[in-house]
């Protein structure tokens, strides 16, 4: 397989020949097998590695294992932990949604601080056929079947030809150890459940089943691109570049048929997704419009008026900051430092007691019901309450952030820090927050 994975690099990523990069590594056999490789091939990497506290002793020992394993092939190792169940409680998502979001927003920052060029993550072919059985239980269209991208921004994922079993004949020939995790054999995640139960039966209903997955996946990836290559030619003549917008023809756009599969392919990748509300849109009165996430799609007499919704993506948007560093992408400026005593706050600069801080802490708009301890009151208060004693406008209360922890305002930003993490023993270390 080494030889097999070296030409793979050499024909599929050449990229990352010449460059530094960090592998994601959980410690498990996919991974580590990934690291293994890599090292043989005498590539330049470092490794990151996520504790996420789930299973206690064992989450520990993934991490202790990773140093280890770092140390003993000389490369560097970057790893964090997170409170996952404080962040699960906190956004209302599913503990797996919950890893993946403070993952990949700490390996976006490690790339951002220039760690590396590309992240490697360590899906393989068996990856592959889970997600396209995934999304084929769930719906959807020739996107969801084409499996996961092997270059995407700024992730590479170099193991998707080899299958599970290819990496463990390898570990096996090269006497690996790796950490395995119990979760992996629950039947209760979906995943796992079509990992343990569906394709076994598949593979027992044809015994070339996993070969030719491969194969129909090649073809639907071929059919994929050559629809993406027409889309993009009809993009050029459709859509009219006015500088901070596009303008189509409505006329134009009745023309196509199927017309809903023609509005899919030319309005999904900015987000509008629901296709009855697009046909509506082409007959609704001027003056109507449709917000996805990033856009806005407006009627206007007889074309559509496609923009940027940059405040609403800004709005909705929540950013992590872990303890090693503040990310380079927020919405503004915040400079922690640890100080040897503190003083009085400010609008702008506030002290607060390290420990009462837990990781990651987010950094969001204010949102309808939110309250907080305000410092010198020491009673309940709701934000809402809060602006109107304070007489803030309309406008400066939309622009508000707030830092908060484990879902808890630490401070409204600019205007007044929380009570309860408030420095109340200056033996201990203190933070100071500036913002500027």
């Amino acid at each position: 397989m080494l030889e097999a994975f070296k030409k793979h690099i050499e024909d599929s990523f050449p990229e990352l020949l010449d460059t530094h990069f960090i592998i994601a590594c959980s410690g498990g056999l996919d991974s580590t097998a990934l690291v293994e490789l890599c090292h043989q091939v005498n590539l330049k990497f470092s490794i990151a590695h996520c504790n996420f506290r789930l299973r206690g002793k064992a989450s520990y020992g993934d991490e202790v294992f990773v140093r280890d394993y770092a140390k003993k092939i000389e490369k560097e190792v970057f790893v964090t932990q997170f409170d996952t169940l404080g962040y699960v409680h906190q956004h209302k998502v599913s503990v797996q949604m919950a890893a993946r979001e403070l993952r990949y927003a700490w390996f976006d920052q490690l790339l951002k601080e220039n760690k590396g060029t590309y992240l490697l993550t360590a899906h393989h072919a068996n990856d592959n056929l889970e997600t396209f059985l995934i999304n084929l239980s769930r719906g959807t269209g020739i996107d969801g079947l084409t499996g996961i991208p092997a270059k995407i921004n700024d992730i590479r994922r170099p193991l998707l030809p080899f299958t599970r079993q290819e990496l463990e004949s390898f570990a096996q020939v090269e006497k690996m150890e790796w950490r395995e995790d119990a979760s992996n054999a629950d039947a209760k995640y979906l995943r796992n459940k079509i990992r343990l139960e569906i394709i076994p039966k598949l593979n027992e209903l044809h015994p070339t089943f996993s070969d030719n997955f491969k194969n129909t996946l090649d073809y639907l990836i071929q059919t994929e691109t050559i629809a993406s290559a027409y889309l993009e030619k009809l993009k050029k003549n459709l859509f009219v570049d006015k500088g901070d917008r596009f303008e189509i023809e409505i006329k134009k756009l009745k023309e196509l048929h199927p017309l809903s599969t023609y509005l899919h392919g030319l309005f999904g990748a900015y987000g509008f997704k629901e296709l009855d509300n697009l046909e509506v849109l082409l007959d609704g009165l001027s003056g109507k419009q449709l917000s996805s996430s990033t856009h806005v799609l407006v009627k206007n007499r007889d074309v559509l008026i496609l923009t940027l919704n940059e405040e609403s993506k800004l709005d909705a948007q929540e950013y992590l900051i872990t303890e090693e560093e503040v990310p380079l992408n927020l919405p503004l400026n915040l400079k922690f430092s640890v100080v040897p005593e503190r003083y009085n706050n400010i609008d702008n600069v506030i002290f607060v007691q390290k420990s009462a801080l837990k990781y990651p802490l987010t950094v969001r708009k204010w949102k309808t019901g939110d309250y907080f301890y305000p410092i010198g009151l020491n009673r309940k208060k709701k934000l809402s309450k809060f602006f109107k004693d304070e007489k803030v406008d309309v406008l400066s209360k939309e622009k508000t952030w707030l830092l908060c922890s484990e879902g808890q305002i630490v401070w409204v930003i600019g205007m007044r820090a929380d009570h309860r993490f408030r420095v109340e023993d200056t033996a201990q270390d203190i933070i100071k927050i500036e913002f500027t």
